[in-house]
């Protein structure tokens, strides 16, 4: 597939310049818990930080490490490094030390952007990392007073469309995330394919994320989304509690809410939630885990506003698969977003008849270019225009797809395949489970089995529980697919993506 971009692409020149250009600076661009900002202040902001920036020594190319809480800064730092053509490198603030030091050696960054709040942290990892970056500290009393004095006006980078713009990390279980280098090009054409057409973001909406913006999902959805329309995002420090939410959606009206099934969960099962008025909003967004089915049914009975799950990776930068606004079939990740086409292979590679499981391929002018320091997982995973993913899917005969579970994850119990999706859905129907995971364990003749873990939504009696959700998957699966055990847990534990850890499950 060839792109129709133009060669010379700048991702602050399309999703910042171009608002001034086109007179837009007057519009509101960010509304955070530090005031509003128009465009034409961003953009400011912005030109100023590559100022900044480009004193310190960055050049084109070089790596900036982002690690700041959401907000005008992070904005202006992500645009800043973006203009001078350096790459976008955004990391958890709230990293540990030793989490710190590998990422400072892994980037070998020229500078790297923190807060006050999270300095010392930065400082110590620092003190033990092989690599030692420039440290910026975005609102030390001193580095303010320069950063005010830089000239308002810096000229973009003519970057090439298939320069690296920014590095996102895929998701993984064990070991470090990869670091997975985008081009400028994907994040306009996943742009222009998925929310223009698909989400039809105009200059009236204004977003807000559950995820952060150092997590690609949210980059995409509550910055550049926004951005390219003129329309406004919702930012604010601190961690996405329900309450935190509700209390955004009154005070600033959203009309889309980019969100994740855990989230979602917590909204609807709030004890308060219908006393919310989320009539603001036209749409909600699902991505980064699977959706279940009743999860789905009890956000619209409680609050009406249409919900459209999705699938999207970092090797492909965001949503690719997704249901359509008036055509939501619930239970499945919709159709392919146009501009990119997937497909269900076998292990060779082959396409697979339409309701048989399989290997997910896709293909699309978003592919990134490959994962830092890691030939051998690039020629796996990238081949040719396509990306073969890990994960496994069904197309039914209407087109849709169906997400089966990571190919680690599926279980081939008696001979058959298991996908753990299908009885957490089942799992998760049952009014006592409020959340539920399965994963294979091995047994002690070696055969692998499922074991259920479920986080319940009141006190129960385990033993009981165990007997009842037997008893539910097999009077609606094959037995072969009923839990051989049910754990009950507090929480279950999770990965740095936030997804449910699964591997942790299966250590016991």
């Amino acid at each position: 597939m060839s792109s129709a971009l133009p060669e010379s692409l700048n991702l602050a020149a399309y999703f910042l310049d171009a608002r001034i250009a086109q007179g837009e600076g007057h519009r509101v661009a960010l509304r955070t818990t530090r005031g509003d900002f128009t465009y034409a202040e961003v953009f400011a902001r912005a030109n100023r930080w590559a100022h900044r920036l480009a004193a310190l020594g960055v050049r084109p190319e070089e790596r900036v490490v982002l690690a700041l809480p959401d907000g005008v800064d992070f904005v202006g730092a992500f645009f800043g490094a973006l203009k001078l053509g350096a790459v976008a490198v955004m990391l958890n603030p709230d990293l540990k030390p030793e989490a710190i030091a590998h990422q400072l050696h892994y980037t070998r960054c020229a500078a790297l952007v923190v807060d006050a709040a999270h300095l010392a942290a930065f400082r110590e990892a620092d003190a033990h990392a092989r690599h030692h970056p420039t440290f910026v500290v975005a609102d030390a009393p001193d580095e303010t007073t320069h950063h005010a004095a830089a000239p308002a006006h810096f000229e973009t980078f003519a970057s090439h469309r298939d320069d690296a713009a920014i590095w996102l990390y895929s998701g993984g279980t064990t070991g470090h995330p990869k670091g997975v280098v985008q081009t400028h090009g994907a994040f306009v054409n996943t742009t222009e394919r998925y929310a223009h057409q698909v989400l039809k973001l105009g200059p009236d909406d204004v977003t807000l994320a559950v995820p952060k913006l150092f997590f690609g999902y949210a980059t995409g959805a509550n910055l550049l989304f926004p951005f390219s329309v003129g329309a406004s995002a919702i930012l604010f420090e601190g961690r996405s509690t329900t309450d935190a939410l509700f209390s955004l959606i009154e005070r600033h009206r959203p009309t889309v809410l980019i969100n994740v099934p855990t989230v979602i969960n917590q909204m609807v099962s709030h004890p308060e939630a219908a006393a919310y008025d989320l009539s603001c909003l036209r749409l909600c967004t699902s991505a980064g885990e699977p959706l279940p089915v009743e999860l789905y049914h009890r956000w619209q009975a409680r609050f009406g506003v249409e919900l459209l799950d999705g699938l999207g990776t970092a090797e492909m930068w965001h949503v690719f698969l997704t249901n359509h606004p008036g055509k939501v079939r619930p239970g499945s990740l919709g159709t392919a977003v146009d501009g990119f086409e997937v497909r269900v292979c076998d292990d060779e590679g082959r396409p697979l008849p339409r309701g048989e499981t399989g290997w997910l391929w896709v293909r699309g002018d978003s592919r990134a270019l490959g994962y830092w320091q890691n030939l051998a997982g690039t020629m796996r995973a990238f081949r040719g225009e396509w990306y073969v993913s890990g994960d496994m899917l069904r197309q039914d005969a209407d087109g849709y797809f169906y997400y089966c579970g990571r190919g680690d994850d599926m279980l081939k119990v008696a001979g058959r395949w298991l996908s753990p999706q299908e009885v957490e859905d089942c799992l998760q129907a049952h009014p006592a489970v409020h959340e539920v995971a399965v994963v294979g364990v091995t047994d002690a003749q070696g055969l692998l089995k499922p074991h259920a873990w479920v986080v319940t939504r009141g006190a129960c009696d385990p033993g009981d529980l165990e007997a009842t959700l037997k008893k539910w998957v097999a009077d609606r699966l094959d037995g072969f697919k009923v839990p051989r055990a049910v754990h009950v847990l507090p929480a279950m534990p999770r990965t740095h993506l936030g997804k449910i850890d699964r591997g942790k499950l299966r250590k016991g």
